[in-house]
């Protein structure tokens, strides 16, 4: 049963008055607006590492450089990723109701599935935590599709080295330890400060530094809208919080329902 209440409440209604008088939407996405698509968060309640401490490991540049068991267990877990089957929600549809309208300025996203390009964004899809549909040697940079890598390990290799230099190969994501790319990051925040409302979505807003996107939209006098369940750093200068489904407040919010 949906909790109707909820989507018809007073602040849903302010909200979507916003979105509709808005000109330079920035949206940033976090774990939460993919969990409907069956792509655990990290650290909820069932979350990855919460069910799996060990699944920490593989995520953490130092550990997965030195240790090949770990690297063994990494490639294991990467052939049944949730992001080979998952398929973008109401959620990820919900935004481009906004693109259609000419309105979304830009997409910031945090995570790394590409279901908002799945789900057909064209307009510009800034990923701070690269992807996992890609990977990456850590020697010589050479990028190729995940699957040449996946195939292999299907094939009976447990580590698959680069084949171009030999290098030791990691999905084409930041993991801990890693510094994200400047480029990317200043990209970010330049959207950030462009835009007139932020929409903050099944974020944590604890990781940072794109969790100053926030401020910096601030501070150039965006609106800010929070949509997360659990409380986030910045709910307090933010113009209306929302807590909810995602799937259903986002299709309320823009105009998709």
């Amino acid at each position: 049963m949906t909790d109707r209440p909820a989507i018809e409440a007073p602040l849903v209604r302010t909200v979507r008055g916003w979105v509709e008088g808005a000109r330079r939407i920035v949206v940033l996405t976090g774990a939460g607006i993919s969990t409907d698509s069956g792509i655990p968060d990290f650290r909820g309640p069932q979350g990855v590492w919460t069910r799996n401490p060990a699944a920490e490991a593989q995520s953490t540049l130092q550990h997965y450089l030195a240790d090949p068991a770990v690297r063994r267990a990494a490639w294991q877990a990467r052939l049944v990723h949730p992001a080979w089957t998952a398929q973008p929600n109401a959620g990820h549809r919900a935004l481009l109701a906004l693109e259609k309208r000419g309105t979304l300025h830009a997409l910031i996203t945090q995570n790394i599935d590409e279901l908002h390009q799945r789900a057909g964004h064209a307009t510009e899809v800034i990923e701070v935590h690269g992807t996992v549909r890609r990977v990456m040697c850590w020697r010589c940079g050479r990028r190729a599709p995940m699957e040449e890598a996946l195939a292999r390990v299907r094939a009976g290799e447990a580590d698959p080295a680069c084949p171009a230099c030999g290098g030791i190969q990691k999905s084409d994501t930041i993991s801990f330890g890693q510094a994200l790319v400047p480029e990317v990051i200043a990209l970010a925040m330049q959207r950030a400060a462009e835009a007139d409302l932020l929409l903050a979505i099944g974020s944590t807003l604890a990781v940072y530094p794109v969790a100053g996107v926030v401020p910096c939209a601030k501070d150039a006098g965006a609106r800010i809208v929070i949509v997360n369940n659990q409380p986030t750093p910045f709910d307090a200068i933010a113009d209306a919080v929302l807590r909810g489904p995602i799937g259903e407040l986002l299709p309320a919010l823009c105009g998709a329902d």
